[in-house]
């Protein structure tokens, strides 16, 4: 029997691919940034670490902007950030 080949997906802040599970999902569509919980919400998706240093760096290198396609506002990062924070209780 065939092993299936684990999808890889890379970080917008490390720049490190992992397999998709390990990631979170960050979706932007109508003028929202928000986290997809499923992994089948409509829109750009861009994917992150489970960690607040990630977040960070992907906010400095304005990676957000490239991936998602849409130049995000401080509060819609701060709001995202947020999101993060209460739904996937990540590390700080």
């Amino acid at each position: 029997m065939k092993q299936r080949k684990t999808p890889m997906r890379r970080c917008i802040g490390c720049m490190e691919s992992k397999p998709k599970r390990e990631l979170i999902r960050i979706t932007y569509s109508g003028d929202t940034a928000r986290p997809d919980l499923t992994g089948k919400a409509t829109g750009r998706g861009a994917y992150l670490c489970c960690n607040t240093e990630c977040f960070m760096k992907a906010k400095k290198r304005r990676a957000f902007a490239r991936a998602l396609g849409a130049e995000l506002t401080e509060a819609q990062l701060i709001q995202l950030l947020g999101d993060l924070e209460e739904v996937f209780d990540i590390e700080h």
